[in-house]
């Protein structure tokens, strides 16, 4: 399954913090019955392409609707076809390779 890692810098706010669009963008990802992830810099996010390609346009979208005059959107998405992969095998892989 695919993942996409997902991180929103809104400009032109006039406040440092941006946890409140996190915030409305997990309600978003909650709404749509997704599986995700909070990092200190991003969130991860599991679903097929087309769910996580719209699901990125809105999360983009959430920081003008909320009064933001600029929006900075980074994305990766990391997909397989060669076996199953999610977000937790990704880790257990790390913690594996760690472990060695």
């Amino acid at each position: 399954m695919p993942v996409l890692d997902i991180s929103i810098v809104p400009v032109g706010t006039g406040q440092p913090s941006f946890s409140s669009y996190v915030a409305e963008a997990c309600r978003l990802i909650e709404q749509q019955g997704l599986k995700y992830q909070i990092t200190p810099t991003g969130t991860v996010i599991e679903g097929n392409l087309d769910q996580l390609m719209n699901l990125a346009r809105q999360i983009h979208s959430i920081p003008f609707q909320m009064g933001a005059e600029r929006v900075i959107t980074s994305m990766t998405i990391d997909e397989r076809h060669d076996r199953p992969m999610d977000m937790e095998r990704q880790v257990q892989s790390v913690k594996r390779n760690m472990s060695q």
